[in-house]
């Protein structure tokens, strides 16, 4: 039976990203077997200075996201440190990188320069806005993408409300590892790489599909609490608790709304469902029905009632719960947690990582 963890065994990938995206790529490609080199500044990843510390002082986001890795610390601005990054990616399958465009082409690193020499190299840049456009230059972060996206315009309350986790952050990996491992499936028939260019900014636009298309059709602009998916239904909203909780109510299918009605003595709402968005009455309703509920009492009431009626846990709660317990995708490993590949091969799921190995290189002068 072929393991998870061999499925890109042989396959040698060099990342020279930072932070969040490019990292969280690498990462899914050696959970399937790849041999990441991480390649950082003597100085180390960015992240290195961000969040919380585990016991031994290191920073815990940067553990997470190179976990399974080996990172090697090269000045890339010297002589030395650029033949050692030549060296690697002379038979280098996979190269990330998530410098600002135009970076690679200062250091002698760009596609043009390393596909001659390495013509089967599958090349994948990671930027905020891409190469070309009138950002291209621009700095940024999720929520600067979220905001020139449309999607931050239509979410939140009175005012925009940006996300934890980071969207287009996570979504750019997703997106850069599918990218990667079709290259690498063509390869196979060709023998020939690829350059990959990919825009976290531009990954926001495939995520809504759906409001893309009906803006397509007719125009329309989607605000905030004016659909269904950012609380302007009644029968998908967030509603509190009388103990000061809140539960996530979804019922959009007729029958889940049925059953919603039913197991909350409240048949006069069933025809209700489709009524005018906003539904600001018959949320109010629904609101006050909750309100005067404890969550002990909302969870034995609807126990049976398979009505897609969720209470909102935090992140200690929602580790510790049976569900996740049960599929087994977060585990602790080596005295720290880690969140695996989320899906099983054959039943199986992949390997807790290893801890980071570290090297320094000691380089010339920066030339």
């Amino acid at each position: 039976m072929v393991e998870v963890g061999s499925f890109l065994s042989g396959v040698k990938v060099v990342d020279l990203s930072h932070y969040v995206s490019g990292p969280v790529a690498s990462q899914i490609l050696a959970d399937m077997g790849a041999a990441v080199m991480k390649i950082e500044p003597p100085s180390g990843d960015g992240m290195c200075a961000l969040g919380p510390r585990n016991a031994g002082g290191d920073s815990v986001f940067y553990e997470s996201l190179n976990a399974g890795k080996t990172v090697r610390r090269i000045d890339l601005k010297s002589a030395g440190g650029r033949e050692i990054i030549e060296g690697l990616l002379a038979d280098a399958d996979v190269l990330i990188e998530g410098f600002r465009p135009g970076v690679m082409t200062r250091l002698g690193l760009d596609y043009a320069a390393l596909a001659p020499r390495n013509p089967a190299l599958i090349y994948c840049s990671i930027s905020g806005y891409g190469t070309d456009g009138p950002l291209a230059e621009a700095a940024g972060h999720d929520g600067n993408y979220l905001a020139q996206s449309g999607i931050l315009h239509r979410n939140g309350g009175e005012a925009p409300v940006f996300f934890d986790p980071p969207i287009a952050d996570m979504t750019g990996a997703l997106y850069a590892a599918i990218a990667i491992l079709g290259a690498l499936n063509a390869r196979q028939r060709t023998g020939e790489g690829v350059q990959i260019e990919l825009g976290l900014a531009d990954t926001l636009m495939p995520l809504q599909a759906m409001q893309v298309a009906e803006w397509g059709a007719n125009g329309t602009v989607p605000t905030r609490r004016s659909t269904y998916l950012n609380g302007a239904a009644a029968y998908y909203n967030v509603y509190q608790t009388r103990d000061a909780r809140h539960v996530m109510l979804g019922p959009v299918e007729p029958r889940f709304w049925e059953n919603f009605c039913a197991a909350a003595n409240r048949q006069d709402w069933s025809s209700r469902q489709n009524d005018p968005m906003p539904q600001t009455d018959l949320i109010a309703e629904i609101a006050t029905f909750f309100a005067g509920r404890t969550l002990p009492q909302i969870e034995a009431q609807f126990a049976h009632a398979d009505c897609c009626l969720s209470p909102v846990l935090d992140l200690g709660e929602a580790l510790s719960s049976e569900q996740v317990r049960a599929r087994g995708f977060v585990l602790r490993a080596d005295s720290a947690v880690q969140t695996l590949f989320p899906a099983t091969f054959n039943g199986q799921r992949s390997a807790p990582r290893a801890p980071l190995r570290v090297e320094t290189e000691v380089c010339d002068a920066r030339t």
